[in-house]
C-alpha cells in the first residue's frame, strides 16, 4: 500500500463541497471547512447538533424526511434542495446524500451539497426572463433574482414551495400536461401561455418555455423561463371591446323593438315612446334596457300615455 501524505479527514476538508457526516437520527458528526463558508457555521458549533436545525428550513422538512426514506433502502439520493444559512436565508443547494454502510449495516449519512446559484445565476440571470427550476413534481428548488421584478417574488419564499399554486387554477392543467411532456420525452415546445399570480394578487399573462435538464449534474430539474405575454393582454382587449360591442348592439335592438312596440300601441310616434322609457328608467333607477326588456316581456306596464298623438310641427310648416 502506497504511503499517503495526508489522511481522509485532510482530503475532505479541502473539497471545494460542503462535506457533513451525521447518524441516522441527524447528529452532525463531520463538518468541513466548505460547509462553514455555505452554511454560516463552525464546525465547533455544527458537530453534535441535529442538521434540520442548522440546514434544513421548516419548508423542507418533508422533502428531508423524503430523502431519509430514500437512503435507508439503499438509494443514494441527488437534486434540488432548499437550505438555509445561518444568518435566516434560504437558498438552493445541489445535494448528493449517501448512506454510510458498516459491514451491510446502515449507520450513518454523508452529504456533499454546494450553492446551486453558484452554477445556474451565470447562465439564468443574463436574461430579463424570470427563471425557476422545478421538480419533475413542481417544487422550485432555484428562482431567479428576476422574479421580483417581474412578481413581486422574493427568491427566498418561492424556493421549496410547489409552484403549481402560482399559476391560474384555469392554467393548471394545460402546465401538469405540458410539464410531462417535457419530462418524458425532451425536446424542443413552443412556449405555453398561462396566467401567474403577483404577489399583489393580480394575475400576469406569460410565456412559460420549459428546458428538460433533468440529467443535467448541476441543474437536475426543468428550467422553465417566464416572460410577460404581449400578445394575449392585447388579445383580451380586443376581445372584450368586441364583446362590449355585442353589448351596446344587442341593448340597441331591444330598445328599438320596445320603441316600437309602445309607438304602435299607443299610437304614438317612436321618439316620444323612447321618451316614455327613458322617463321610467330614470324615475326607477334602471337602465333604460332594462326597461325595455321588461315591457317586451310584460313585466312591465307603463301604463296610459298623457299624449298619443304627434307633437305639433313647428311653426310655418303644414302637418302631414
Amino acid at each position: 500500500m502506497p504511503n499517503v501524505p495526508f489522511s481522509t479527514e485532510d482530503l475532505l476538508a479541502s473539497i471545494g463541497q460542503a462535506v457533513i457526516a451525521t447518524d441516522l437520527d441527524g447528529v452532525v458528526l463531520y463538518w468541513n471547512a466548505a460547509a462553514e463558508d455555505l452554511y454560516g457555521w463552525t464546525a465547533e458549533e455544527a458537530l453534535g447538533r441535529n442538521i434540520a436545525t442548522l440546514t434544513v428550513p421548516t419548508m423542507s422538512e418533508q422533502m428531508a424526511a423524503d430523502i431519509m426514506l430514500a437512503l435507508r433502502t439503499g438509494a443514494r439520493w441527488s437534486g434540488g434542495f432548499a437550505v438555509s444559512g445561518r444568518d435566516g436565508s434560504v437558498f438552493p443547494a445541489l445535494v448528493t446524500d449517501a448512506g454510510i454502510h458498516v459491514d451491510g449495516e446502515l449507520v450513518g449519512i454523508v452529504g456533499v451539497s454546494a450553492h446551486l446559484g453558484t452554477a445556474l445565476r451565470p447562465l439564468l440571470e443574463r436574461s430579463t426572463d424570470a427563471a425557476l427550476v422545478v421538480r419533475t413534481d413542481g417544487i422550485v428548488t432555484y428562482a431567479s433574482p428576476a422574479v421580483t421584478a417581474l412578481f413581486g417574488w422574493q427568491e427566498s419564499a418561492v424556493m421549496g414551495q410547489s409552484f403549481i399554486p402560482l399559476v391560474h387554477p384555469d392554467d393548471r392543467a394545460p402546465l401538469a400536461e405540458f410539464l410531462t411532456q417535457v419530462t418524458e420525452r425532451p425536446g424542443g415546445y413552443a412556449p405555453l401561455t398561462l396566467r401567474i399570480r403577483h404577489e399583489d394578487g393580480s394575475w400576469t399573462w406569460v410565456e412559460a418555455a420549459l428546458t428538460n435538464l433533468l440529467d443535467d449534474p448541476v441543474v437536475r430539474g426543468v428550467v422553465c423561463n417566464l416572460h410577460r405575454s404581449i400578445s394575449r393582454p392585447a388579445q383580451e382587449r380586443a376581445e372584450e371591446r368586441i364583446a362590449q360591442l355585442q353589448r351596446a348592439l344587442d341593448s340597441r335592438v331591444v330598445i328599438e323593438q320596445a320603441k316600437g312596440f309602445l309607438a304602435a300601441r299607443e299610437g304614438t310616434v317612436p321618439d316620444l315612446a323612447f321618451e316614455r322609457l327613458r322617463s321610467h328608467a330614470r324615475a326607477h333607477d334602471l337602465s333604460v334596457r332594462e326597461v325595455a326588456q321588461r315591457l317586451l316581456d310584460g313585466e312591465l306596464d307603463l301604463g296610459p300615455t298623457a299624449r298619443t298623438s304627434p307633437p305639433t310641427p313647428p311653426h310655418g310648416t303644414k302637418g302631414s
